[in-house]
């Protein structure tokens, strides 16, 4: 027999496509009802990279503790099993502490990994395969790489950018291995009981209000030392095929350092590559019934939003 909802821990999520202020927001939230911010953002995780993440700092916290940022060097493996791992422990000290854990970010599978039964286990590792998958991908082209993973694993196929070699390889690799598609592990469990007390809020803008936003960010990103930072990575030694260096913002400077584009080239693809990013994390959300979608898009109407969903919790937590 499952346990009743209202004896379940419970958790606040705030997700959204980037750039609608779900950081503020969480925040706000944070502050009125005495909470604490886990990030599901999976660029966050990377020290040293924090203009191009637009990472919180100390000031935009006002003093709420944030966990899961700044937690691995960009030349680090990192994954949606170990996220989960690692989510699920701090929610449970978070709401030991007497406090609500609020999980933020626009990463959704990572997202889902926590508040759903997923199961990460059963798809080993090989090294060496790896190694011969990544020389083929080379060879091929990475398109026509990403292309064959479709012919036996569509549904990852569509949810990885073709540039994404790392995660792509692992699909291979797993399928090889197992002879089952990474998806088949990477689902829920039917029927399973729920692991919170759950509320999910989604913050959206209007379509051309956030793509505006998305290039004002942008600019400003260039303007605090988006370039700088990502030479400052490079001299430090690491390696611009590494999968922190292909997040937005790190490659297309690595592509203006590099000579192959010019600045306001790098900085137009990067602002297009946001706005497709935008819209397929807005078509990734769309598809959860279990999200109440919120307005939001400027700091007055990003406070009635934090005290909207203030109330709404009130009677549930």
């Amino acid at each position: 027999m499952g346990k009743n909802i209202d004896d379940l821990p419970p958790l606040l999520v705030i997700t959204g496509p980037t750039a609608t202020g779900k950081s503020e927001v969480a925040v706000r939230v944070a502050v009125q009802v005495g909470g604490e911010i886990v990030s599901a953002d999976s660029m966050l995780v990377y020290r040293h990279m924090d203009i191009g993440t637009a990472k919180p700092t100390q000031a935009e916290m006002h003093g709420i503790p944030h966990h899961l940022i700044s937690i691995i060097e960009p030349d680090q493996d990192y994954s949606v099993a170990l996220f989960q791992k690692q989510a699920r422990k701090v929610i449970a000290e978070v709401y030991r502490k007497g406090k609500l854990p609020i999980l933020a970010g626009g990463t959704g599978l990572y997202i889902r990994s926590v508040i759903e039964r997923y199961d990460f286990t059963g798809a080993c590792r090989d090294e060496a395969l790896r190694a011969r998958l990544l020389k083929e991908a080379k060879k091929c082209g990475f398109e026509m790489f990403h292309r064959r993973l479709a012919e036996f694993d569509r549904q990852t196929a569509e949810k990885l950018h073709p540039r994404d070699v790392r995660r792509v390889i692992r699909a291979f690799e797993v399928y090889y291995l197992t002879g089952r598609p990474i998806s088949s592990y990477q689902k829920t469990i039917e029927n399973s009981q729920p692991l919170y007390n759950l509320v999910i809020f989604g913050l959206t803008m209007d379509r051309e209000a956030l793509y505006r936003r998305i290039e004002q960010r942008v600019d400003a990103m260039i303007e605090a030392g988006l370039i700088e930072e990502v030479q400052g990575l490079l001299d430090a030694g690491y390696d611009p095929r590494l999968t922190s260096m292909q997040g937005l913002g790190y490659k297309e400077m690595v592509q203006f350092l590099a000579g192959e584009v010019s600045l306001p080239q790098a900085i137009e693809l990067l602002k297009r590559n946001t706005r497709r990013f935008a819209k397929r994390q807005m078509t990734w959300f769309r598809r959860d019934e279990r999200i109440r979608w919120v307005e939001t898009g400027s700091v007055k109407l990003n406070s009635i939003v934090a005290q909207k969903i203030a109330r709404c919790i009130e009677g549930v937590f």
